[in-house]
Formats: C-alpha cells, sequence, structure tokens
C-alpha cells in the first residue's frame, strides 16, 4: 500500500516521530519549529486525521494523554512525495536533476552513488 499524501504539517509531525518514536501530542507541538507554531488543538486535530489516514497510531495511553507513533516510514513518505514532483514533471526525472546540478545540491558523490545503484539494479556488477 502507498504511503497517504501528507501535508507541510503532517510532514513536521511524522519527522517528530520518526526521530523520537512515540510521543505525545504535547510533546509533538514542543518540538515544531518555534516561529508560526501552530496552536495545540491544530496539532490535535491533525494528529487525529493522521491517525484516520493511518500513518500514526496510538501506542498507548499514559495518565490523561495518549502517546502516538508513526506507522508509515520516513522512506515510503518521501517516495510518495518525490513521485508526486515528478508527477508534475510528466515523470521525467531531468529537470530535476538539472536543477539539483544547477543549485549546486547534487554533489559528485551523490552521483557516483546513483550510478552503484543503477549498476546493482541493472544487475552489471556481478550481483543479482
Amino acid at each position: 500500500m502507498a504511503a497517504p499524501k501528507l501535508s507541510k504539517l503532517e510532514f513536521q509531525i511524522m519527522e517528530t516521530l520518526w526521530t523520537a518514536g512515540e510521543r505525545s501530542i504535547r510533546d509533538i507541538l514542543d518540538a515544531l519549529p518555534g516561529k508560526r507554531r501552530p496552536a495545540y488543538t491544530t496539532v490535535q486535530t491533525t494528529i487525529y486525521r493522521m491517525e484516520t489516514k493511518g500513518v500514526v497510531k496510538r501506542t498507548r495511553k499514559v495518565g490523561n494523554f495518549h502517546l502516538f507513533a508513526a506507522t508509515v516510514t520516513r522512506e515510503a513518505a518521501q517516495r510518495r512525495l518525490i513521485d508526486e514532483l515528478l508527477a508534475v514533471f510528466g515523470g521525467r526525472p531531468q529537470p530535476v536533476m538539472a536543477h539539483l546540478v544547477d543549485t549546486g545540491k547534487l554533489t559528485l558523490e551523490d552521483v557516483k552513488a546513483a550510478e552503484r545503484t543503477l549498476r546493482r539494479l541493472s544487475g552489471k556488477d556481478g550481483q543479482p
């Protein structure tokens, strides 16, 4: 099953869960960037919606609050986001790659790692 689409706030919430494991809504709120931090009720509503989507789950109750944990991996969520970005370019990665090269965000080591992955996937490095 593909990871559901995540909003910017949902991605920020997921990042706190991927980094620290299970957290309460208050812990999640405190971990969000201080500038333009949403209200507690906004984070609470967002968490409950994410629970409905199946990307977080309640792990246990401590006192009068619940702890939540991610059910979707960082990699799955990132792949979904990248697939959406490529869809904007008609599925062609070349414009994205050109931008990364032009802005200096793609290093020679990144290119070498990509080449190794392509060789491995095509079976040309002697491994299946």
